[in-house]
């Protein structure tokens, strides 16, 4: 298929690439040549990413188990390890290794791994920017659109939650690598010209994708399919997608026949079952179609996304808003709707809004001015909400809790110091906050409550370990936080409490202050800890009293199984 093919006439995609409209036409740096609007997506990614990285002190979010497989590794002389410690009595080791021997590699070389999480996300948050542009190029009619499409992307606060913040050293580099590999498809089953070329290339970023994170490698896939069935739909065609499908698991192998050996089929069974799954009826429909549009400042990406996606099925361009569906309904994580949302709402934004105000417009000014200055209140708008984002800056970003907020400050790392320092090592707590993520890795202490990597024993050992996490850590007394850590057989040696405000999977609470007044008044628990932002309690195994999960008011609707998830 051409790259010079109308795609109007079949009703596939907005335009065809690389068409000019008389928009620019004969406007300096904005002509047919220029790549100029890719210049301003690439400088509106670095305003936010210095926005983010100059306003935290600790990075949002965590990076603690991220950080701990890789110290794992180094210490394992860069052999793959069976298990990691420290987490629900250890899980095992199945996690694609990819991102975690750079990671392992960089802390080599001496960065700490506190900085890595804070810088590498920014960085990487640009650079997938350019397979990015290389995508909107193929499926969009000019420059200037995939220009203003990669900008939307860059600025836009879903997907910048899980990239820039500090699991963003695997997530933000397993999305390069899978754009890179959107991009390869796009290009094959757009033109259909040098397959070998493009199919050995498809091998390769499909490889690595697989060997960085399994959501971002079924997000490889179902672009794929989509793009083929929209584009292409030929024999040759899906031989090519046979090929890098098989290729980059034969890439792979290394890695998932170990982890076959060593856990069986059954932990990427577990795994899979997890995190919302793959799929999800009707309540996926509402998770991603309904619930983001709960009135924040972030719903006006959601909005005009979807407000784009109404536009183009009803012009029957069908292309971009299938690949926003099934995207989103498949994978079931909010971030991957706006790769083919921006540019979505950049080819209705010159299709339609632009047109309409020149139209409209009389007097000195001609559809080029019209145009630049609807271009700059859009990029200007678009610049600051995700700067305000990336830097914490909006304060009901999430229902009603701030934007990236970081998961530890310094009175969290003097508690995981002196927890490292004064206990043996073979304690085990109970951390109440987000904080948990991070404590085994700083304390080398194990953690009996919490979800992190428990995907890969069993959903349901999942399921109940996040509905004891998040009951626990919002208890307003010592009955409630015990009967949660029996709900899952948790029987720990200390109880970590935060003071102030924390978050609980990335929302933010405030207070334990009734909570702090129970423990005091309880026989099971011994304050032997404090600071200004923490207390640590010894807890007493065997107290008679200990009540059951009924008797501490444990409701059905207090333990329900979630259904966000970030890894």
């Amino acid at each position: 298929m051409s790259s010079t093919t109308d795609d109007t006439s079949n009703g596939l995609d907005p335009a065809a690439p690389n068409r000019e409209n008389a928009f620019t036409d004969g406007v300096p740096g904005l002509g047919r040549e220029s790549h100029a609007w890719f210049a301003i997506a690439v400088v509106a990614g670095l305003l936010v990413s210095a926005a983010y990285v100059t306003t935290h002190g600790y990075p949002a979010y965590g990076s603690g188990l991220y950080l701990e497989i890789a110290a794992q590794i180094r210490g394992g002389g860069y052999a793959l390890p069976t298990s990691i410690p420290y987490y629900d009595g250890g899980i095992p080791f199945a996690y694609p290794p990819l991102q975690f021997y750079v990671v392992a590699f960089l802390t080599d070389l001496g960065v700490s791994g506190m900085t890595l999480s804070l810088v590498l996300p920014a960085i990487v948050t640009v650079l997938y920017l350019v397979p990015y542009y290389g995508t909107a190029l193929e499926l969009l009619p000019t420059r200037r659109q995939a220009g203003v499409a990669t900008a939307v992307l860059a600025v836009s606060p879903p997907v910048l939650q899980w990239h820039l913040s500090a699991g963003g050293i695997v997530r933000a580099s397993a999305f390069f690598l899978s754009l890179c590999g959107v991009y390869v498809g796009a290009r094959l089953f757009r033109r259909g010209t040098r397959r070998p070329l493009w199919v050995g290339s498809g091998i390769i970023f499909f490889g690595l994708t697989v060997l960085s994170h399994p959501t971002y490698t079924i997000f490889f896939g179902v672009s794929w399919l989509v793009l083929y069935a929209m584009l292409d739909r030929t024999l040759p065609g899906l031989v090519s997608g046979g090929l890098v499908a098989l290729g980059g698991l034969v890439l792979a192998a290394p890695w998932w026949v170990n982890v076959v050996s060593v856990h069986g089929v059954g932990a990427f069974a577990g795994a899979a079952g997890s995190h919302s799954g793959i799929a999800g009826g009707v309540g996926r429909l509402l998770d991603q179609f309904v619930y983001p549009l709960e009135p924040t400042v972030v719903t006006v990406f959601f909005l005009a996304s979807f407000a784009a996606a109404g536009v183009l099925v009803s012009q029957r361009k069908f292309t971009l808003p299938l690949w926003l569906f099934v995207c989103a309904y498949a994978i079931g994580k909010e971030r991957f709707q706006f790769v083919a949302g921006a540019m979505m709402i950049s080819t209705v934004l010159f299709g339609v809004v632009v047109p309409r105000l020149t139209d409209g417009v009389r007097g000195s000014f001609d559809n080029r001015q019209v145009m630049a200055s609807t271009l700059v209140v859009v990029l200007v708008v678009g610049t600051s909400l995700g700067g305000f984002y990336a830097a914490s800056g909006l304060g009901a970003a999430h229902h009603g809790s701030p934007s990236l907020p970081p998961f530890i400050d310094g009175d969290d790392r003097e508690a995981m110091e002196w927890a490292g320092n004064n206990t043996d090592e073979d304690a085990s707590f109970v951390v109440l906050s987000d904080a948990a993520e991070l404590f085994p890795h700083y304390a080398e202490r194990s953690i009996l409550v919490g979800p992190w990597g428990v995907e890969w024993k069993s959903p349901d050992r999942y399921y109940d370990q996040i509905s004891a996490f998040k009951t626990a850590s919002t208890c307003q007394n010592a009955t409630c936080v015990t009967a949660s850590m029996e709900s899952v057989d948790a029987s720990p040696d200390y109880l970590y409490v935060p003071r102030g405000t924390y978050t609980v999977r990335g929302l933010q609470e405030d207070g334990t202050e009734r909570l702090r007044r129970s423990l005091a008044d309880s026989r099971r628990y011994e304050r032997v800890y404090g600071n200004d932002g923490v207390v640590v309690y010894a807890v007493e195994p065997n107290d008679t009293d200990s009540p059951t999960a009924e008797t501490a008011g444990l409701s059905d609707a207090k333990r329900r199984r979630p259904g966000l998830s970030g890894r």
